[in-house]
């Protein structure tokens, strides 16, 4: 891609399935980019089934539009510098749902599965992440999936398999939001946002900070169990790519 990317040595293995409740997601896919049922059960691609979502699930179809739209801007960005970007799918599911990385559960909330290269998501995550975490609105939403899109610039790029150590895991993350703010400011200048959206995305990535989690499920804060970096560094780090809508802008390794 040419932009500039930090390299990390070492080997991340399997990003998305640490931490329950946190966002290591991927998106994408062909078309919409997005599996949904026209009239049966999710296909994985694995030859399973999960459950069943109505074609005309207005959060399916919100999140079809988002996934499409994100990787529209990436694409842009890779074909900018003379690289191609590779699409991803996201795939809806209930309960749970098969992955090749293991079976994929509701209560690990949205994560990515580096083999497949999907992203997994349970709608029903979404009504936790406004009654729960505090974080209503479509564009808390729509911030989760540029984040995790995000995650699939990073595998591109090889940035995330040369993470070796908790840090780096943590700069990873932040990237990740960085670049989720690049795509905000993209959008913006599409004019697709509307009035209270940005805040709307900085308030779900301070409700998904390490200590702002920590702190509502044990009562106290421990830094050296951080994973994805507190409520202020997620904060700053979308707002950083928001703000310059340049990938160039998001080095949180330096």
């Amino acid at each position: 891609m040419g932009v500039g990317m930090p390299a990390v040595g070492g080997g991340l293995g399997v990003v998305g399935l640490l931490v329950i409740l946190l966002f290591n997601v991927l998106g994408g896919g062909g078309g919409s980019g997005i599996d949904i049922p026209a009239l049966g059960p999710v296909d994985t691609g694995s030859g399973q089934t999960a459950g069943t979502i109505p074609a005309n699930d207005d959060a399916a179809q919100f999140a079809a539009f988002v996934i499409h739209d994100v990787q529209d801007s990436w694409a842009q960005v890779f074909s900018d510098s003379k690289e191609q970007y590779r699409e991803t799918k996201l795939v809806l599911y209930t309960s749970a749902t098969p992955t090749g990385c293991g079976t994929g559960q509701s209560g690990m909330g949205p994560f990515y599965c580096p083999t497949d290269e999907k992203v997994y998501i349970d709608l029903a995550f979404y009504n936790e992440l406004a009654t729960r975490f505090g974080a209503p609105g479509d564009f808390a939403q729509a911030y989760v999936i540029a984040h995790e899109v995000g995650h699939h610039v990073q595998k591109l790029l090889g940035i995330s398999d040369r993470v070796k150590t908790r840090e780096d895991g943590i700069n990873l993350e932040l990237q990740a939001d960085c670049f989720a703010g690049v795509w905000g400011h993209a959008a913006q200048t599409e004019g697709i946002l509307e009035a209270g959206d940005v805040q709307e995305g900085l308030t779900a990535a301070a409700a998904v900070g390490d200590d702002t989690l920590q702190k509502e499920t044990t009562g106290r804060i421990n830094p050296d169990t951080f994973t994805h970096g507190t409520s202020a560094q997620r904060t700053h780090w979308f707002q950083t790519g928001f703000d310059s809508g340049d990938p160039n802008s998001c080095d949180t390794f330096s």
